[in-house]
């Protein structure tokens, strides 16, 4: 084999397979900070809007599926309608309860505004030289379970007074509304705006912390992503188990050890994808029915390697 120049290039001129694989990367992320600064961007208009306004033009809370799903298990629950709901909040979050069953949990990875802020607080440490908080695997993994918490009381308090109870503690209505910026009012801000700050200065050091361990929508998508026809897959047969997929991920799921399925908490942003070396070895795959594949290919890909087979390069 021909060894690489130091540029990252072999006799020729041609790059090398780390190089372009580099190159595949850093074109996803920056295709996907663009479709992230797009959404907020739109957000953010709106928020500006109904603050110009007022009840001439909706609120941020009409583009929130979480209302949409509050609303939804209102209704299926009691009857009723939450109080004040604007309509396109219960179609966007159908719509997003639908595209979750086809794509998987996108919506956070490319969509969600508040996510991307969090992924420009991680890109902010870096730069930085911030120090990063990894917790232990076993705390990861109990941690995870405050979404259902979280969704559960939620829930519960939607139903009993049907009315938008989270608006009033929700993070990403907190720092869109622009409620802190037009109309500042302490005694009544005080709460949701210690809680943003609280979340933003965890988010500093642990990479999307709320996404990973409070989201109440994180956590529906979680339970609806087992239904999702296309999932982040791993063959078995191609992996060579050098989990450098493993680093880039922002929620901090570990798609080395996906079998073969990705966790359901994983957010959709294919960063795993582009920095896996091995062709093959890790993509985005379907039909998916209830975790299992449905080409005859992809299930023998996805099956463990046997003792003594041979890989072929």
């Amino acid at each position: 084999m021909t060894p690489p120049t130091s540029a990252g290039r072999r006799p020729g001129g041609k790059p090398t397979k780390a190089v372009l694989r580099r190159r595949g990367m850093r074109r996803l992320r920056t295709t996907r900070g663009i479709v992230q600064l797009a959404f907020a961007a739109l957000i953010v208009t709106v928020g500006v809007r109904h603050q110009l306004l007022k009840s001439e033009a909706p609120s941020v809370d009409a583009l929130c599926p979480f209302g949409g799903v509050e609303t939804l298990i209102t209704w299926i629950t009691t009857g009723q309608f939450i109080s004040k709901i604007h309509p396109s909040n219960l179609i966007l979050g159908l719509a997003v309860l639908v595209a979750v069953v086809v794509a998987g949990n996108a919506f956070c990875g490319w969509v969600c505004p508040f996510g991307a802020g969090q992924d420009a607080l991680t890109w902010a440490r870096r730069a930085l030289h911030l120090p990063t908080v990894d917790l232990p695997r076993a705390a990861d993994r109990v941690l995870r379970w405050g979404r259902f918490v979280v969704l559960a009381v939620v829930l519960y308090f939607s139903v009993s007074t049907a009315k938008l109870w989270f608006a009033g503690f929700d993070p990403y209505l907190t720092l869109f509304s622009l409620h802190w910026l037009f109309a500042f009012d302490a005694a009544t801000m005080w709460l949701p705006l210690a809680i943003l700050a609280a979340i933003l200065g965890a988010s500093v050091v642990v990479d999307r912390f709320w996404c990973r361990y409070l989201c109440p929508l994180g956590g529906v998508f979680a339970i609806v992503g087992h239904l999702s026809v296309f999932r982040v897959r791993r063959s078995a047969s191609a992996c060579t188990d050098c989990t450098l997929c493993d680093r880039p991920c922002p929620v901090g799921i570990e798609p080395s050890k996906a079998a073969p399925l990705a966790s359901t908490d994983c957010i959709g942003c294919l960063d795993c994808v582009a920095a896996c070396p091995v062709k093959g070895a890790l993509s985005l795959d379907g039909p998916v029915a209830l975790g299992m594949p449905l080409r005859r290919d992809a299930a023998a890909a996805s099956a463990p390697r046997q003792a003594g087979t041979k890989v072929s390069s």
